[in-house]
């Protein structure tokens, strides 16, 4: 079979974030292209990416604890773009700019949130009736979330960014002479941030369709719960667990492991299934077409919890005492599946996984995930990261974005077992020095049908370039890829060992 008949593709993990570039945040701008450009000469199928939701200094930027299910994160809002399509005047915005080795968020906000008001001032007094009518067939198309939410911000902008659980009864009960009162009190407030969501969307889906013409294909990722502070959890919140002050009532999170004796809490509330059910899934149908419009295949991220998910109360302070409670299963997943009969998802089935969550899976004919990296533990011979145990229908990984770096993992967490196992099962002398090439072929060399490498593992950086340590709250997510490292020779690498394994897209 040649290369260019083979299912077998390959990719790479990058966030928007990590982007290199001139305003101390990755954006859609001129690298996004460069990226693309990058991965056709690379041979490669795929580009992953993380959640591009709108993010929050209060969960740390975390894109899997957004604001919204449905908003775009306006800091990827490229503004040399708006000045070439006559959308901004180019004023002193340059003046802020400037690359920078790790994101900085609170400067890059600030820059950006700038540059959208200029823009949007720019709208009100110079808009042509194009774009004008083109702004409002967006806001008709995206009414279903985009008014709440820019309500939602708007109301959170006047208190002092508090969550919405401080703010004054009317507001929190989401009375509606309360509400249209806000609504034309701050009109104009509210229209802006329509606006920059509409520009965020009009930059991706212009990126979107260079990258599918250039025969590139986007992962995006889905996280499975919603951030209390979110526009979501206020709007319905009677798909969520809550007390009827609506503070919340239980959380969502993992239980203790090898790796963490308290599990992990993660302070999101748990669904009301049983509303959800009553009312056909309709938010979450609508969350997964939106995500559907954005990416060509969704990762369903924490994909578990929709077969069995550990719910903690509120009030504990760790995950300890929670318990598995049935999720929504296969009657949700009729309903995904009368939604989307191609069912373009994959399900990450990482973690404490139990063969319920495997069934669910193939029911549906999903591809999971192994990770090469879980592979050389002392359960080498059965698990389901090891090599030889993989399966055709899954996307293997080196490492996810929750992972140390090949070259970290190697120091600091392979221990003596995992690399004397490694070295056993490749018959190679591994070191420090070669580790994340040799993880990258046996990625390569399996039947998985995607393989797809971390950047930071295909150029060899060590720990300092992890983008996330999971239940930390601060140093994460700040990796950014240099100009340099998105050349020919690595492209040349890339190329040579997709082709060596069948792995190339022409």
């Amino acid at each position: 079979m040649s290369s260019e008949q083979s299912s077998r593709k390959a990719g790479i993990l990058l966030h928007i974030t990590s982007l290199p570039g001139n305003y101390l945040v990755g954006d859609f701008g001129p690298e996004a292209y460069k990226f693309v450009d990058f991965l056709k000469k690379a041979g490669q199928k795929y580009w992953q990416i993380l959640p591009l939701n709108q993010t929050d200094s209060k969960m740390s930027y975390s894109p899997y604890s957004p604001l919204s299910a449905f908003a775009g994160n306006t800091m990827f809002i490229n503004p040399d773009i708006l000045v070439q399509q006559n959308l901004l005047r180019k004023n002193e915005f340059e003046v802020l700019s400037g690359p920078s080795d790790k994101v900085k968020y609170a400067f890059a906000q600030q820059i950006k949130q700038q540059i959208l008001d200029s823009a949007y001032d720019e709208f009100r007094s110079n808009s042509n009736s194009d774009l004008r009518e083109e702004f409002h067939s967006f806001c008709t198309k995206e009414e279903y979330w985009l008014h709440d939410y820019a309500l939602f911000i708007t109301l959170r902008k006047k208190y002092g960014n508090e969550q919405w659980n401080t703010w004054h009864f009317k507001y929190r009960q989401r009375d509606k002479d309360a509400l249209k009162e806000i609504c034309k009190k701050y009109s104009e407030s509210i229209e802006a941030e329509k606006y920059t969501q509409f520009l965020f969307l009009k930059q991706w889906l212009v990126l979107k369709t260079y990258c599918n013409e250039k025969g590139i294909k986007i992962i995006g990722d889905i996280p499975i719960y919603i951030s209390y502070d979110s526009a979501d959890v206020w709007k319905h919140s009677e798909y969520f667990k809550l007390k009827k002050n609506k503070e919340m009532l239980k959380v969502a999170g993992v239980p203790p492991d090898y790796f963490n004796d308290n599990g992990q809490l993660w302070n999101m509330p748990t669904y009301n299934w049983k509303e959800l059910k009553a009312n056909t899934y309709d938010w979450w149908i609508q969350r997964m077409r939106k995500n559907t419009e954005l990416y060509d295949l969704v990762r369903i991220d924490h994909f578990r919890g929709l077969s069995t998910y550990w719910e903690v109360s509120a009030l504990e302070e760790t995950a300890v005492n929670g318990k598995w409670l049935r999720g929504p299963g296969t009657d949700f997943m009729n309903v995904l599946q009368k939604e989307f009969p191609d069912m373009p998802f994959i399900a990450e089935d990482l973690g404490d996984v139990d063969q319920a969550v495997y069934d669910l899976r193939d029911k549906y004919n999903l591809p999971g995930m192994h990770i090469v990296q879980f592979g050389f533990g002392k359960d080498m011979s059965k698990s389901v990261h090891a090599p030889h145990n993989y399966t055709t229908n899954s996307v293997v990984y080196t490492g996810t974005h929750d992972n140390n770096t090949v070259k970290g993992w190697f120091k600091e967490e392979a221990g003596k077992r995992g690399k004397k196992n490694l070295k056993k099962y490749t018959l190679k002398k591994v070191n420090a020095k070669n580790c994340h090439k040799v993880l990258l072929r046996i990625a390569y060399r399996s039947v998985a049908k995607i393989a797809i490498i971390p950047m930071q593992d295909v150029l060899g950086l060590g720990a300092k370039s992890r983008m996330n340590l999971p239940a930390t709250d601060t140093g994460n997510w700040l990796w950014r890829a240099k100009k340099k490292h998105l050349g020919n020779t690595i492209a040349k690498f890339l190329k040579k060992e997709t082709g060596k394994f069948n792995r190339l897209s022409k």
